[in-house]
């Protein structure tokens, strides 16, 4: 069994190997995009192909989404060359269960690839088309927290950010100015409406993503290479908006475990690849199934209907930041962040291992979130913080198989 557009059209071994596909015209929600693309998504990787890219693969099988998502990544073009076009844009989520079993999904709603890459005459044009589009409604983003850094800590421009500035919009680089250059394009063709969606995991992360979008447009426009116009259009947020959101979903990196079993099924070709720049990925991405995602909804040019996904919860900009304020500073985080560590020193490998068998190490993190931290925390509404916590220990937290290991909390 091929992970390809063929491949998958034999029906039958991968049902008999309980891999479900997808229900919905892989080839029409992928052309439907190419022509009318709605949906952008900068960073490409692990995150984004079982969560966003689960997501909108739930809409299509419900019929309430109409096209893909458009994939572009702006760090490692690896990803697009070795996982993405070999795989024709498909993916195959792994969702692990505390009880040993998985879920098998065949992802079509990964569009096409796009690498923004200003030096490649072919991608760079495709970007500037897909950006030009009157039918495109969001932009989002995983490209992790320093994906919006344009600055040292000193205050100095990072060396990529000051060539960014310097050679200006036709010859960009970095994120954000790949972003602000294509925005550039969006307002000369019409000045249309778009939300730019930071699905990070980090405070207020639409601010973030804002701040450096405004400043690569300060220095640009201090430079002569963007006119007032495009400044006005960039700063009004009836225009150009930048959501908040809270996001949450344990996602470790490709097991190779898993990539035998899946070939064991009968499927070809699932090992792990380490690109240049390092990053772990493969043809699937295992999980947990739990997720959350609580966006604030502002999109002056529309939106799927997003809130029909699994995990999401559409809010205001204030239940956004409880709701991340909840996660990060009570219920989660702190849990980890005290215990991870200490299982580090004590030799266990795995955060579930860990809790399962020490009763120690259980009893303080069961303190540091149901003692210290649910008296205290303040209740975004939409999320009980009682049963994110009674979730974390009776489901997420004891899920030895999903590999989560202590390492990722030091």
């Amino acid at each position: 069994m091929k992970l390809t557009r063929n491949g998958i059209k034999e029906r039958e071994a991968w049902e008999k190997a309980g891999i479900n596909l997808p229900g919905y015209d892989v080839e029409a929600v992928t052309e439907k995009a190419k022509k009318e693309p709605g949906w952008v998504h900068f960073g490409i990787g692990n995150i984004f192909r079982v969560f966003i890219g689960g997501i909108a693969d739930g809409l299509l099988e419900e019929g309430v989404l109409d096209r893909g998502i458009t994939c572009v990544e702006t760090f490692d073009y690896d990803v697009a060359d070795k996982i993405y076009a070999p795989y024709d844009n498909l993916g195959l989520n792994v969702i692990l269960h505390g009880d040993g079993t998985r879920e098998y999904k065949v992802l079509g709603a990964l569009a096409e690839a796009v690498k923004a890459q200003s030096s490649d005459a072919v991608q760079w044009n495709r970007l500037k088309e897909i950006f030009t589009a009157k039918s495109l409604q969001l932009v989002s983003f995983t490209i992790t927290e320093k994906g919006y850094a344009l600055q040292k800590a000193d205050g100095t421009w990072f060396p990529f950010v000051e060539a960014d500035i310097k050679n200006g919009p036709d010859k960009a680089t970095g994120a954000m100015a790949v972003l602000v250059a294509m925005l550039n394009e969006r307002y000369k063709a019409g000045k249309y409406p778009i939300a730019l969606v930071s699905m990070d995991n980090c405070s207020q992360n639409g601010a973030k993503l804002r701040e450096s979008v405004l400043t690569m447009t300060e220095e640009w426009h201090k430079a002569g290479f963007v006119d007032d116009g495009f400044v006005d259009y960039v700063t009004d947020e009836k225009v150009v908006a930048f959501p908040w959101t809270m996001i949450d979903k344990i996602t470790p990196r490709p097991s190779e475990q898993i990539a035998a079993d899946l070939e064991k099924l009968g499927v070809e070709d699932m090992q792990p690849v380490i690109t240049g720049k390092k990053t772990y990925i493969a043809p699937f991405v295992n999980a947990e199934k739990p997720q959350y995602l609580v966006i604030e909804d502002s999109f002056p040019n529309g939106r799927p209907a997003l809130e029909k996904g699994f995990g999401v919860y559409m809010a205001d900009r204030n239940t956004v930041n409880l709701s991340e304020r909840m996660k990060v500073t009570v219920c989660l985080n702190p849990v980890h962040s005290a215990t991870g560590p200490l299982g580090v020193v004590l030799g266990y490998d795995l955060f579930a291992h860990m809790l399962n068998t020490n009763e120690d190490m259980m009893k303080m993190a069961r303190m540091v979130a149901y003692d210290e931290g649910l008296p205290v925390v303040a209740d975004p509404g939409i999320l009980s913080p009682q049963a994110f916590v009674d979730e974390l220990f009776n489901d997420r937290f004891p899920n030895e198989y999903l590999g989560d290991t202590n390492l990722v909390w030091l």
